[in-house]
């Protein structure tokens, strides 16, 4: 399978074939609007400003498996996110990440780049890479801040 073989739900609860990024260089990351790394919603929003126009994508998937930092409705979360932060890339309906109800993508992500910390994801903003071609290029951890990744973005958009 690849990573355009799946479909995820929008804030509106639309079906989204992952298949409509085909050729764009994407990141998916797990989110939360409670949390220490809540902050980094301003760098991604900066990565996306510089680089969406060259076909890069931020998938933003919340996940309140961590200490429950994801509090509140689809709609809540985005208005946090677009309040606070100014976000203007994609999200999704919250999702499960580990355990028996994680979603599907996060399922094949975490076979394609298990990292370091293993295949389960340990905390928000845990982010992935994907490539033109659907490949997953790297994993970064929570501590990674996105501007850590706009080399390896940037390199890709080339």
């Amino acid at each position: 399978m690849s990573i355009y073989d799946y479909k995820v739900k929008n804030i509106q609860n639309k079906e989204i074939a992952l298949e409509n990024f085909k050729g764009k260089v994407l990141l998916i990351v797990n989110t939360a609007t409670g949390c220490g790394f809540t902050p980094q919603y301003e760098g991604l929003q900066k990565l996306y400003t510089k680089y969406q126009n060259q076909g890069f994508e931020i998938l933003d998937f919340p996940c309140n498996q961590f200490a429950k930092q994801a509090p509140g409705s689809d709609a809540e979360i985005n208005s946090f996110c677009t309040l606070n932060y100014g976000t203007t890339f994609p999200r999704f309906t919250k999702i499960d990440v580990n355990g028996k109800n994680a979603a599907p993508l996060y399922t094949f992500l975490k076979k394609a780049k298990g990292g370091l910390m293993g295949t389960n994801i340990k905390w928000n903003f845990t982010k992935f890479l994907i490539n033109r071609e659907g490949n997953v290029i790297a994993r970064y951890s929570p501590t990674d801040k996105p501007e850590k990744l706009e080399k390896d973005i940037a390199a890709l958009l080339k």
